[in-house]
């Protein structure tokens, strides 16, 4: 049985040092990745101009997600929830040597087992496109394209994998810029290399223009693992192959690992699921199907505050909540996850507003044009609405996942996500049937598996550790909630005001965010104020951290 920590006191949570240190770690981190989310819109709007929604599109984004989904199961996912407190926990008790040991033994593994995994993909990829989008079938070629991108860009999985270890190693050691900008890499030369081959060499390499943006997606994932090596070096850490299958370090990552996967598995089933779903959703204005493309830009967007966030929170959280238990300080473990979710749900509740009140000017701003219509922002927005429904709670499960693993406990994430393939199915299925929500249906099941996960976990949560300061943080997310509301009336009357004096264009679009998006945080943060929300403070505490650091060097100079 999993071991629980002894009761805390209950009240108003009091201020820590490691809380305070994790959000400015996540000041940091957010910093890093509203650059990587930016440039990731900026690479998504160019395949939208260039693609649209047409075949060439769907079939991108389906070979894209084959890989990806491995890498959430195998490297995002299983990896780094049972490698990050593991390797943690190496560090602070035995020291680099030992540490670096255990990196260079977790990333051979990788390569060998990952690698192998590439390979299975590469020669299956006839049989995942079918499994998986059975209704491209439909359409002439589709399937065919689909296969041999999926080939092309099978093996990212692998420089993914490597990238994700790498990263757990520089945030373990309290390094969070440089691996949260590693994306941003990707993201860069993804996108450029893919129109250099693409287009400018495309005819002279024999290769189209999406089979240009597939072998970009490779260059991407080398510069994403290579722009991290410097940092890894600095620390320490040479990758150095070492076989020692019977290391405990290893065995222990490895038994975490083992229901992390079969979590991690049912996760992908849900995507399965969906997509399959997708693939069969007409749409009753065109008569094709562009479902998977809609809700593939949709939830690349929604990917822009949840990785601000919630991951950028979890990211810095998992170290500091490992190291407290190492040194056995369970209080402090304590706050910090009840301060991580609090400061998390302060940007994501008026997120949730804001992406459903204003996600169609977002969408029509950064895609619209080319092959990208009004009708395609409209059904892209729509999509976005459904998912921001389950943004707090995806953000918050994002920090109590990693938080289980650190207390050893792998099998209850393990647990909870399988019974979210139930929760998944049935809403999935039952939207489709008995609504008229079509694809942005399979969104709202997706957040409704994630409040489903949330609300599991922190109930598992509060009774494992003695209790996390539940009533706290609900008094607090109430405050936000009521400021969220008054936020989101206010923006919807200045946005109706744009639009009956403009009209409505990409341009007035741009104009309403320009408007409605600092007016409503100012709208928000007063009303935070007015009605005491205690994690405005220590969330202002870390976005102006980094700031003060500048403004001190510049005044010693």
């Amino acid at each position: 049985m999993a071991k629980t920590i002894q009761d805390a006191p209950r009240g108003r949570v009091p201020d820590s040092a490691a809380a305070e240190g994790v959000v400015r770690s996540a000041g940091l981190v957010s910093a890093a990745t509203m650059l990587s989310r930016i440039t990731g819109l900026v690479r998504e709007s160019v395949i939208a101009w260039l693609f649209g929604a047409r075949m060439e599109a769907d079939a991108y984004r389906l070979a894209f997600l084959l890989p990806n989904l491995t890498r959430d199961l195998f490297a995002e996912g299983a990896l780094s929830s049972a490698f990050v407190p593991t390797f943690t926990e190496e560090l602070t008790r035995k020291g680099r040597e030992e540490a670096a040991k255990l990196a260079n033994l977790v990333a051979t593994a990788v390569i060998l087992v990952v690698g192998s995994i590439c390979v299975l993909g590469v020669l299956a990829a006839p049989i995942l496109v079918d499994l998986f989008a059975p209704g491209f079938r439909a359409t002439p070629g589709k399937t065919e394209l689909a296969v041999q991108l999926t080939r092309t860009m099978f093996p990212f999985l692998l420089l993914v994998a490597l990238a994700a270890q790498a990263m757990g190693v520089l945030n373990a050691c309290n390094q969070f810029g440089v691996p949260s900008l590693a994306p941003t890499l990707f993201n860069i030369f993804s996108i450029s290399s893919g129109l250099l081959l693409g287009y400018t060499y495309g005819d002279s390499l024999g290769i189209s223009p999406i089979q240009g943006m597939a072998w970009g997606v490779l260059i991407g994932g080398i510069c994403q693992l290579m722009g991290q090596v410097p940092s890894l070096i600095r620390q320490g850490f040479r990758f150095r192959p070492a076989f020692d299958w019977s290391h405990p370090g290893l065995r222990h990552i490895v038994k975490l690992m083992g229901p992390a996967i079969l979590g991690g598995a049912s996760v992908q089933i849900n995507v399965f699921i969906n997509t399959n779903l997708a693939t069969h959703v007409d749409d009753p204005i065109r008569g094709v199907n562009g479902a998977v493309s809609w809700l593939n830009y949709a939830f690349r967007f929604f990917q822009l505050p949840l990785g601000l966030f919630g991951v950028a929170l979890a990211s810095a959280t998992v170290p500091s909540i490992a190291r407290s238990l190492a040194s056995g300080q369970h209080d402090e473990f304590r706050r910090t996850l009840n301060r991580s979710l609090g400061v998390a749900f302060l940007m994501t509740v008026p997120s949730t507003v804001g992406l459903i009140v204003l996600g169609r000017d977002m969408i029509t701003a950064v895609f619209r044009g080319g092959e990208f219509d009004a009708y395609d922002a409209h059904q892209t927005a729509f999509a976005l609405s459904c998912y921001a429904v389950g943004l707090a709670a995806y953000s918050g499960a994002k920090i109590l996942n990693p938080a289980f693993y650190a207390l050893k406990d792998s099998r209850t994430p393990m647990l909870i996500s399988m019974g979210s393939i139930a929760i998944n199915f049935l809403t999935a299925t039952s939207l489709l049937r008995y609504t008229q929500l079509g694809h942005a249906g399979l969104a709202l099941s997706t957040s409704a598996v994630a409040i489903f996960a949330f609300l599991c976990q922190f109930i598992i949560m509060g009774r494992r550790v003695g209790g996390i300061h539940g009533r706290a943080l609900l008094s607090s997310s109430i405050r936000m909630g009521i400021a969220a509301l008054g936020m989101g009336v206010v923006i919807s009357m200045m946005r109706l005001g744009i639009g009956n004096a403009l009209g409505e264009s990409r341009l007035v679009s741009l104009v309403a965010l320009a408007v409605c998006v600092p007016g409503g945080l100012a709208v928000f943060y007063g009303l935070c104020r007015l009605l005491a929300v205690e994690e405005m403070e220590l969330a202002m505490s870390g976005v102006l951290a980094p700031i003060r650091r500048v403004a001190r060097m510049g005044n010693r100079d």
